[in-house]
């Protein structure tokens, strides 16, 4: 008997017919004589829907309030396959977040697990029940307000439980049956990776590619926890996230992503000195706003440029905070551009094989596709380019760099 934590996203639990399919899954390992504990995304669309109606009253809604409604989309689901399985004589329990000891810090909609006690869970699991938990939330002990981990955050429940609980694997069911070299939506020739490392994985993920949440990749990779991402609605292999081994250098690169939720931020005319940088974004850090890639210009006659990109939902807290400390810094002013996508290639392999910049720069430069900026890691290189050109980019980094043949398990 093992121990096994599944988590069903928001397609997977859409409709009570899928709900029904989910639970006829979970009540299969059950049977092959597993402990079950199962994390569940909203039904398909339904946060969608609850965020629209809080921007129709206000697109400068409050945090707080918008965790106590989109928190809501979780509780309905768990009850529903809860629901299920007890009409097929299981004996099953569901528990929002704060019932199993969920504990995160105060930053409403991109909270962070600070720690997961999981009595409750444990003692139920002891039982034999299948324990069904909300994904998604937690809650702030210091105000006992509810939290959420952000889009996507039932993937970093998931996994975050299995650690918690000492689970033998955490299965991710999604709407695809596995990692992909590309979205394959975007790519004919994509391939499904049998296995794929942590860390080109949290590259993958932090970089576009919609399959996992990165910090849930990141809970993976800290505490050990391997994942499976398989198919909910198909019984085939899926990809097996886990530990580098040497086999995976073998392979240069192992995917292509664009991430069109990007907005790029420049404060011109900004005074050259020491501590404005600082000045900058300490006031975006204090906010909780996440800044990725940045680069200065030049300076000329003691002034500079200063451009970086953040996450396009940020866009507007963001613009707030920078038109202000532009003004306490005397900077000329501030303009955003929301028409860009970050193309990134991924691949434990490049740490020890030369040249995949200048493939990646002359084959967009081939296709007349401009780079604005240029981040790089030891396993990525990333570059921000218009967003129209997006998915022609993709497609020709893939046929130049994991082209038909070459193995990309």
């Amino acid at each position: 008997m093992s121990l096994v934590v599944m988590k069903f996203g928001g397609t997977s639990v859409g409709s009570v017919e899928r709900i029904k399919n989910v639970a006829k899954r979970i009540a299969k390992r059950k049977d092959e004589g597993h402990d079950i504990v199962v994390t569940c995304s909203a039904m398909g669309g339904e946060t969608d829907r609850l965020i629209n109606l809080l921007t129709e009253i206000s697109p400068k809604y409050d945090p707080r309030e918008y965790d106590m409604l989109v928190s809501t989309g979780e509780q309905a689901s768990i009850s529903l396959v809860t629901q299920a399985l007890k009409e097929m004589g299981y004996d099953a329990i569901s528990f929002t977040g704060h019932q199993i000891g969920m504990v995160t810090d105060g930053a409403h909609s991109k909270a962070r697990i600070k720690e997961i006690s999981a009595e409750r869970l444990k003692d139920a699991i002891s039982k034999g029940k299948i324990c069904i938990v909300a994904g998604f939330q937690g809650i702030f002990p210091e105000t006992g307000d509810i939290t959420t981990l952000g889009r996507g955050g039932s993937d970093t429940t998931a996994v975050a439980i299995a650690a918690a609980i000492n689970a033998d694997v955490c299965e991710i069911y999604t709407d695809v049956d596995g990692i992909y070299t590309a979205d394959p939506r975007v790519v004919r020739g994509a391939r499904k990776l049998d296995k794929v490392s942590y860390e080109e994985m949290l590259e993958l993920s932090s970089l576009g590619a919609k399959v996992l949440q990165s910090r849930s990749v990141e809970f993976g990779m800290k505490y050990g926890v391997d994942i499976m991402v398989l198919s909910s609605m198909e019984e085939k292999p899926g990809t097996l996230v886990t530990k580098e081994d040497i086999d995976m250098e073998k392979v240069i690169v192992s995917g292509v992503t664009a991430d069109k939720n990007q907005a790029k931020i420049t404060i011109r005319g900004v005074p050259d000195r020491p501590g404005i940088a600082a000045e900058i974004f300490g006031r975006l850090a204090e906010n909780h706003i996440n800044v990725d890639m940045i680069i200065q210009n030049v300076s000329v006659e003691l002034k500079t440029d200063l451009s970086f990109t953040v996450a396009k939902t940020d866009l507007l807290r963001a613009m707030d905070v920078c038109e202000k400390v532009a003004k306490d810094i005397e900077a000329k002013d501030v303009i955003s551009d929301e028409k860009i996508a970050k193309i990134s290639v991924v691949g434990v392999g490049m740490k020890s094989h030369a040249g995949v910049a200048a493939d990646m720069f002359k084959t967009l430069q081939e296709n007349n596709i401009n780079i604005q900026m240029i981040s790089t890691s030891e396993i990525k290189i990333s570059a921000v380019i218009e967003e129209k050109y997006s998915e022609l980019a993709v497609r020709v980094l893939h046929e130049k760099l994991l082209p038909e043949g070459e193995d990309a398990s």
